[in-house]
């Protein structure tokens, strides 16, 4: 294969853990090249309201949020090509990335932030009232505090839906808890959680017809399917809670995954079962899953490829 180009650090996907690892390895003079991705900014771009990274008092929306991580990147030279990878070939010492189907590059370390998307029912009414931040959210962490003392609704049968469903309840008036089938998914600790919180209705057999409201939520139409009966909820917020996808299967023959497709690193570390190759963000992440964690995660990466580079002599 012909080389177009090598790099000391090639960075996979942008989002806050990679331009967070682009600004750490261009400051340690690693000249690295970011390949932006299907999703330039990640899930943040779907976000409009981020109120809980420090240092925005006042908060800020995800795109302009990534507007920002951006030129702070290209403050340090880093180097921003839109484009995404299609395949890679760690055989190594020196990895190598191919670009849009078209053309491959190399680099003597690679760091991982193709982060993870989030699982959606797929209802026009849904993703209409997501793209305009209108109440439709996949995370209830970062967004529950908007819905202080109002009804919402989540979905999800899981130990992440229960979860989230008892944080909504400490914030909101009352959470209906959509389920799909006629049982939790979730763990018998987490069930009695949900059971044992008041504000909480679970209604098994279940499912979502629409999500009701013109600029904003302000219900949805469920309908049992069991009975074929349609019910309508008001709420002003709708959670979807069925799970995250990493945006890992690129790298599937190289890298040590668990069932679900996030890469394994070595704990404590950004390591990867492969030399020189880093991970860091929602790509590894499904725990936490938040834009000051994946930043950590970030920086974790780039001092971990900076200490690789200078132990094999690469300056």
């Amino acid at each position: 294969m012909e080389i177009r180009e090598h790099r000391k650090c090639i960075i996979i996907g942008s989002g806050p853990a990679g331009y967070t690892a682009a600004i750490y390895a261009a400051r340690a003079d690693m000249k690295p090249l970011m390949i932006m991705g299907m999703q330039p900014g990640g899930q943040l771009m779907d976000t409009t309201e981020v109120d809980n990274f420090p240092g925005y008092p006042k908060g800020i929306t995800g795109p302009a949020m990534m507007e920002e991580f951006k030129a702070q990147a290209e403050r340090f030279e880093t180097q921003i090509l839109s484009g995404y990878v299609t395949k890679v070939d760690f055989t190594g010492p020196v990895h190598k990335v191919q670009v849009d189907n078209e053309y491959w590059l190399s680099a003597d370390s690679i760091i991982i932030s193709t982060g993870a998307s989030a699982k959606w029912l797929g209802l026009e009414s849904e993703m209409r009232l997501r793209d305009i931040g209108g109440g439709v959210s996949a995370c209830a962490v970062c967004d529950g505090f908007f819905y202080k003392g109002k009804d919402v609704a989540i979905v999800g049968a899981g130990d992440t839906a229960a979860e989230e469903a008892t944080y909504l309840a400490k914030l909101c008036n009352k959470v209906y808890m959509i389920v799909r089938k006629d049982a939790f998914r979730a763990s018998k600790a987490m069930q009695h959680r949900v059971a044992s919180t008041k504000n909480i209705e679970v209604m098994f057999n279940h499912e979502t017809k629409e999500v009701l409201g013109e600029h904003g939520v302000d219900g949805a139409l469920l309908v049992n399917n069991l009975t074929g009966k349609e019910t309508k909820i008001d709420i002003q917020g709708f959670f979807v809670a069925i799970g995250h996808k990493p945006n890992t299967h690129i790298f599937k023959e190289w890298l040590d995954l668990d069932s679900v497709g996030y890469i394994l690193n070595k704990p404590g570390t950004s390591k990867t079962n492969i030399e020189g190759v880093f991970v860091s963000g929602d790509a590894a992440d499904k725990v936490y899953r938040q834009a000051v964690t994946a930043a950590g995660t970030g920086c974790m990466a780039a001092l971990d490829a900076e200490r690789y580079l200078a132990a094999k002599g690469i300056h």
